[in-house]
């Protein structure tokens, strides 16, 4: 689902996120003009549960992530930029570089990775937060 605003920009609300959007008040994208901004995915099952196993995780985090480009008519070769936030940033990089390279291709966008020692949901390890540029049409 897309909803804009006066102001011309539009949020973009893929229908697996519509619980999100109503009970969090937050917008799983806003795209303003040919920017597209994502929110924070983090790697949850349908149930938003995080897996335990690491690699699952990211994996899921990725996927959430393409599923609310392509509700946006974008997929990951639009992304410009990726910006992580890690609980046990070294200890799970190795796998979290191994994920990230099943969805990223080169040319590859730029990229900051922030360690931190929680988030929002307990037991997740990763939340991606995505700016993408798309055309106008």
């Amino acid at each position: 689902m897309a909803d804009a605003d006066d102001r011309g920009n539009t949020r973009i609300i893929p229908a697996t996120s519509q619980h999100s959007y109503d009970n969090f008040h937050f917008a799983p994208a806003v795209r303003d003009g040919d920017n597209l901004r994502l929110s924070g995915v983090i790697g949850t099952d349908a149930k938003g549960k995080a897996d335990p196993n690491p690699t699952t995780q990211f994996r899921q985090a990725f996927a959430g992530v393409a599923a609310v480009l392509a509700e946006a008519g974008a997929d990951m070769a639009d992304v410009t930029e990726f910006t992580t936030f890690h609980v046990d940033l070294q200890k799970h990089m190795g796998a979290f570089m191994a994920v990230k390279d099943e969805f990223v291709n080169a040319p590859y966008p730029a990229w900051t990775a922030i360690g931190i020692t929680e988030l929002a949901v307990p037991g997740g390890l990763v939340e991606i937060q995505v700016i993408a540029r798309i055309s106008k049409g």
